[in-house]
């Protein structure tokens, strides 16, 4: 099977995992056993990947919380805030194209008695700034829009929605998981109070990843998901997953040493596939084609033969997606696709591509080939 799915996932680098393995079994020490060398060496390690993630993202070491992914850092994220600035107010403003883990998490929050205002996105998949200028009341207290769509790879103006934000005296955080690794991410730069990313996205583990909360103009303050041991500095009680943070701190540094080389390949085969597959009458590519991250193609594929899918004809050879991962549990059509104003039978007919570090030309020529035989 040819692999088209780097959104969903990535395999672990073969440098992260050789940083990873002795962490196993040799350094096997809990990092919070502080009497005895095993803990001491297994703490330094959490440290010396905490300054790589913070060199990673451009904030300060201890503005770092280490969580299980991103979908933990979002909840903290998004409840923690909420529950500690109530006496503020109860406003969160977000967008209909967000991630499924800041969908839920708000809607968890309505019942919690949290007021949440769903902005639109237009037919290219980015929000209208002038809608969330309208949208902040005297009790805004959070924007949460994300930096890249998982299914389009389309990016929001980060910069002009922190401004706008701030303006406000609300707090920006951005769910930051499919950026990172593809493009620079600084916090100070693009204004974001809290982000978040998870390891297996950038080549490191499943079951890591790290939420940034700023310490400083704005201080953010967190109400704690979980409790129990006061890890984290009382952000995120339980033991820390030694192996998996040895594997997103060095996936960090690979990522921050390597991606614009990575930028290069990448796009090359992605505008390969765009350019071949466009002699296809009315096919068409989902979402801005001027923001969006260089691997990410989802691509609306007319009818072919019979009424049938492309997807139902290529997915035993191609590892491709119809939406999110995170969702493929329900048959639900992309909320993604239909906040953007596709149809039903258009979102059905969609596919998204994405591409990474083994990409290869050849398997793309061979994909067009596939592809474009349907329709002869």
């Amino acid at each position: 099977m040819i692999y088209l799915d780097y959104n969903s996932t990535t395999p672990v680098e073969e440098r992260v995992l050789a940083e990873m393995l002795p962490y196993f079994t040799e350094h096997f020490g809990n990092a919070s056993s502080n009497t005895h060398p095993l803990g001491w060496y297994a703490q330094g390690a959490i440290e010396k990947s905490r300054n790589q993630v913070a060199n990673f993202i451009g904030s300060e070491s201890s503005e770092i919380i280490f969580t299980s992914g991103a979908t933990e850092a979002i909840n903290m994220a998004l409840k923690g805030v909420f529950e500690a600035y109530q006496t503020k107010g109860n406003h969160i403003i977000t967008c209909k194209a967000e991630h499924k883990a800041v969908l839920d998490t708000c809607a968890y929050l309505e019942e919690k008695g949290a007021v949440v205002t769903y902005l639109n996105v237009d037919r290219e998949g980015r929000i209208d700034l002038d809608e969330l200028k309208e949208s902040f009341t005297p009790k805004t207290i959070l924007v949460a829009i994300m930096a890249a769509n998982n299914e389009t790879g389309v990016l929001q103006d980060l910069e002009k929605i922190s401004e706008i934000t701030h303006q406000h005296e609300a707090f920006f955080f951005s769910d930051t998981t499919q950026m990172a690794g593809k493009l620079p991410i600084d916090v100070n730069e693009m204004g974001l109070d809290l982000c978040c990313i998870s390891a297996h996205k950038l080549y490191g583990p499943k079951g890591a990843g790290a939420l940034y909360v700023r310490r400083k103009n704005p201080r953010v303050n967190l109400t704690p998901l979980f409790h129990g041991g006061g890890h984290e500095n009382d952000k995120r009680s339980g033991t820390l997953n030694v192996t998996g943070i040895v594997g997103l701190g060095k996936a960090c540094e690979i990522a921050q040493n390597e991606f614009w080389d990575d930028n290069m390949h990448i796009s090359k085969i992605r505008g390969h596939l765009e350019h071949q597959l466009l002699e296809i009458a009315n096919l068409r590519i989902n979402g801005s084609t001027r923001y969006r991250l260089y691997n990410t193609s989802n691509i609306y594929f007319p009818p072919i033969k019979e009424g049938n899918s492309v997807f139902s004809k290529i997915k035993g050879q191609y590892a491709v997606s119809l939406g999110s991962a995170c969702t493929s549990a329900n048959s639900e059509a992309s909320h993604v696709l239909l906040s953007m104003g596709l149809e039903k039978d258009e979102v059905a007919n969609s596919i998204r591509f994405s591409f990474g570090k083994k990409s290869q030309k050849e398997d793309i020529e061979k994909l067009v080939t596939d592809i474009l035989s349907l329709y002869k």
